[in-house]
C-alpha cells in the first residue's frame, strides 16, 4: 500500500510539472510544432536516466525514492499520449515535414537524454 501512495504522490507532482512546463514552453512561440511536449519528454527521459543511475548504479537513492521518481514523477511527467495525439494532428493538418521531425527528433532525443542521465549518474 505504501508503494501505491508513493507512486500516486510522485505522479501528481509529475503531472502538474508537465502541465506547467509544457504551457510555458508553448507560450514562447506561436508555431504549430509541439515544442512543449518535446521538451517535457526529453527532460523526463534525462531525469529517469539520472534516477535509475543514482538508484541502480550508485545506490544513492533507495527503492521508495526510485519508485517515487521513476514510476511516479517521471511516469506522470512524460506524456506518450500527448506525443501520439500531436503526431496525429500534425499529419491531419498536412504538416508532414514537421511531423517527421517531431517523431524522429522525439525518439532520438529521448533515447539520448536517457543515456545521458545514466552516464552522468555513473560519472558522479
Amino acid at each position: 500500500m505504501k508503494e501505491l501512495l508513493v507512486v500516486f504522490i510522485g505522479g501528481g507532482m509529475g503531472s502538474v510539472t508537465r502541465y506547467t512546463l509544457g504551457r510555458w514552453v508553448n507560450s514562447l512561440h506561436g508555431h504549430h510544432f509541439p515544442y512543449g511536449t518535446l521538451v517535457v519528454n526529453v527532460v523526463a527521459c534525462l531525469l529517469i536516466g539520472l534516477a535509475i543511475g543514482f538508484a541502480d548504479h550508485k545506490q544513492w537513492i533507495g527503492p521508495h525514492a526510485r519508485l517515487l521518481l521513476v514510476a511516479g514523477f517521471c511516469g506522470g511527467f512524460s506524456t506518450f499520449s500527448a506525443f501520439s495525439t500531436e503526431t496525429l494532428q500534425l499529419m491531419q493538418q498536412g504538416h508532414y515535414t514537421s511531423n517527421a521531425l517531431y517523431v524522429a527528433g522525439s525518439v532520438a532525443l529521448c533515447v539520448l537524454a536517457t543515456w545521458a542521465g545514466i552516464s552522468i549518474s555513473r560519472a558522479l
